[in-house]
């Protein structure tokens, strides 16, 4: 087994393969995309000797498994979970040495939702507008992964990082999201901010890479009726008839219907990757970007 290749064995719930994303190309109604939590892909990048844009493969909740066709050198991060070679357990958030025909599994997550898996030499799919990654809503880049799915890799770059082990954030107990109010707050009534701030919000178990749907009291609207289509950006709080705030994640439209109370700032975005369903959500508002 001497070819540099990735095989899937199991896929899991959806595992995709994902990079920075493709930013720059709204105007052509393409999202961004990319990793949800880009910090932890690129730190399990590093671990392995990879660019911090190479490709990895993105988990959500239960893992994959997969087995390299030539030895490898692999570390997961992200949502803590389980590792192991072969059934032996390997160490997670650390660089871990596969050899060639092994099977390398990845369990479910014990918190959290995503876990990222990269590979020296990272996963060399055909880019698409400078981008390996998979998204979900305008079908570009490779689709979600299935049994059987053959990965190429692409050539050994870099060492791997001399470490046992590295710190990496605790997946959030409260999701804490600051917002920048608007651009289309005088859309609501003069209490929905003041609701959006203190209100008892929830991750609704809807959410998924286009958006984090909510849970909580609706906001109320001053102005019926519908927006014509306008830009979207990542972070953008939106809101749909039932009153419920949104938030846009990578794989969101770009353009869109419904108005925009506020925006997350952009460092708060990660954790909200790795926010299970019921997970308290909390939005603190302010006028200005850190």
């Amino acid at each position: 087994m001497t070819d540099r290749a990735l095989a899937v064995v199991r896929a899991g719930a959806l595992t995709t393969v994902q990079d920075r994303g493709r930013p720059g190309h709204a105007h052509l109604g393409v999202p961004r995309s990319g990793a949800l939590d880009a910090p932890a892909a690129a730190l399990v990048n590093r671990l392995v000797g990879n660019p911090p844009g190479a490709a990895v493969l993105e988990t959500t909740l239960d893992g994959c498994a997969v087995r390299p066709r030539c030895a490898v050198t692999v570390a997961v991060g992200g949502a803590p979970c389980p590792v192991t070679v072969d059934g032996r357990p390997v160490p997670w958030g650390a660089p871990v040495r596969v050899p060639g025909g092994a099977l390398l599994a990845i369990g479910s997550a014990r918190a959290g939702v995503r876990a990222y898996l990269a590979v020296s030499g990272g996963v060399a799919v055909e880019p698409v507008l400078g981008s390996r990654s998979t998204d979900l809503l305008s079908g570009l880049g490779p689709p979600p992964l299935t049994d059987g799915t053959v990965l190429p890799l692409g050539p050994v770059s870099g060492l791997p990082a001399r470490v046992d082990v590295v710190p990496q954030p605790a997946p959030p107990r409260e999701l804490v999201l600051r917002v920048t109010p608007g651009p289309r707050d005088d859309w609501f009534a003069a209490a929905a901010l003041r609701t959006l701030t203190a209100g008892s919000y929830r991750v609704s178990s809807a959410s998924n890479r286009i958006g984090l749907r909510t849970e909580g009291p609706a906001l109320e609207r001053a102005v019926s009726g519908e927006l014509p289509s306008e830009g979207m950006v990542l972070g953008a709080v939106q809101v749909p008839p039932d009153g419920r705030p949104v938030v846009f994640l990578a794989d969101h439209p770009t353009t869109g219907g419904y108005p925009v109370i506020a925006v997350v700032h952009p460092p708060d975005l990660p954790a909200a990757a790795q926010a299970t369903p019921g997970t308290p959500v909390r939005f603190l508002t302010s006028r200005h970007h850190p």
